[in-house]
């Protein structure tokens, strides 16, 4: 249900958030891993890449459409701690009908230039056809994914994180149960683990809408949903369209690391692929927790609570650091047992211990990172958050680039010029941050 988070104690509204956003995401990252452990241990190495390989690619393109439905969540936020709520359901429409075109293009285009685009990613020809196929399949269900993503934005700008988590954990087990059916029963590879995705995203999407039809009067639009209106559509496109190209070059930098990786050979690419797994359980808590302080803070600043949102910032930086801190504990001295789950090969395993015990170390650097982005969303500068993000991924590339090809490093090049990127990211925010946190922690 929609919640007013202008009112009330600052510290446990970003926990209660932030804590049905943790588990959202480690259900959804949890279907996303059990994709690579049965294709690892049931169809082999070179199918495990073949999925490893189209992660940061569907990746990429899945954020482009998140980025969207976050920027105009923050619209909602603005609108909804206002209380106008007739421009906030003009907006929830317009942004319904935009992103819905707009990811029926980008699905096409995506499937007809598949192959091309993988070729360009260097990936070895013994798996290309199978990685083609993986990858044609995801793309088909990219309106699936925009809808779910829009609903839950839309739900979490109300102050609504829990029910989007129902919604996961459901389609979760769907697609745990659908990835043994395709591969095991089926015996279809990693085609099989494609198909259950889709249909995984499909029906979040369909719960989402009858819970809104349901239980959540507000969004309970009727023909307004249909309402198309151009005057919002400029700014809701300056918001979406920065946050997306901020999620983008994220992504973009990740492909080009990718792209690096590839030309270390099938093992490598594997271990690659698997750390990222582990990774993305470890690191997308840390911006979740960000989107609990943007979500807050927008609320704040539409009801014109300037104080508040400043106390919102703070407590959210001391929750990023403390989880920073369990998270390299966990990752830095069980990197062993978490590299098993996913595969027995010795030569994979040992690739993959070496890059993330060194990548532990450094959590504490993307704690900051993600905290002062999400003072920024809150706050509507998304210009920042577009360029500071741009910054890493440039120095990350060309770190990893160096590094690789000009000084032999294996794999451990990959940590070391995450370190890089981070620094140059915070270096490019810092003054800017304190500058802003200045202005707005005034009372009008």
């Amino acid at each position: 249900m929609a919640k007013d988070l202008t009112t009330g104690k600052i510290t446990p509204q970003l926990i209660n958030f932030t804590i049905p956003l943790i588990l959202g995401n480690i259900f959804q990252l949890t279907y996303n891993a059990v994709d690579s452990i049965i294709v690892g241990n049931f169809v082999g190495k070179g199918a495990l890449a073949a999925v490893g390989i189209c992660n940061p690619i569907t990746t990429l393109f899945i954020l482009l459409l998140n980025g969207l439905c976050l920027g105009a969540s923050i619209l909602m936020g603005n609108q909804y701690g206002a209380k106008n709520y007739d421009k906030l359901h003009r907006q929830i429409s317009t942004t319904m009908i935009s992103g819905t075109v707009f990811s029926l293009l980008l699905s096409i285009i995506c499937i007809i230039f598949a192959r091309p685009l993988l070729s360009l990613m260097q990936v070895d020809p013994q798996i290309m056809d199978m990685t083609v196929s993986y990858l044609r399949i995801i793309f088909a269900g990219l309106l699936f994914t925009y809808m779910y993503n829009c609903f839950a934005s839309t739900l979490r700008a109300l102050g609504d994180s829990k029910s989007p988590l129902l919604f996961l954990i459901t389609s979760s087990i769907v697609n745990i149960i659908g990835d043994l059916f395709f591969v095991i029963v089926l015996n279809m590879g990693s085609e099989g683990c494609a198909i259950s995705t889709v249909l995984s995203e499909a029906i979040s999407c369909v719960l989402c809408i009858i819970y809104i039809q349901k239980k959540v009067p507000v969004l309970q639009l009727g023909r307004k949903w249909l309402v198309f209106d151009k005057s919002l559509l400029t700014k809701t496109v300056s918001y979406g369209w920065a946050s997306a190209m901020q999620q983008a070059t994220v992504q973009l930098g990740k492909l080009g690391i990718q792209a690096i990786v590839n030309t270390m050979g099938v093992s490598v690419s594997a271990a690659f692929a698997i750390v990222n797994r582990i990774d993305d359980f470890a690191y997308t808590p840390q911006q979740n927790i960000a989107h609990a302080m943007t979500s807050l803070m927008a609320q704040s600043k539409g009801a014109g609570k300037r104080g508040r949102l400043k106390e919102a910032f703070r407590c959210g930086m001391r929750i990023e650091f403390v989880y920073a801190l369990i998270i390299f504990s966990v990752c830095f001295f069980f990197a062993t047992p978490l590299l098993n789950l996913f595969t027995k090969d010795t030569e994979v395993i040992n690739h993959g211990v070496k890059y993330m015990k060194l990548i532990a170390v450094m959590y504490f650097l993307p704690a900051a990172t993600n905290g002062i982005q999400g003072y920024f969303r809150g706050i509507g500068d998304l210009k920042i958050t577009l360029i500071s993000s741009f910054i890493n991924m440039g120095v990350r590339v060309l770190a990893a680039a160096i590094l690789v090809f000009c000084f032999s490093f294996e794999i451990e090049a990959l940590p070391y010029s995450y370190l890089a990127g981070w620094i140059g990211m915070l270096v490019a925010e810092f003054p800017l941050l304190v500058k802003s946190y200045t202005n707005y922690g005034k009372e009008n």
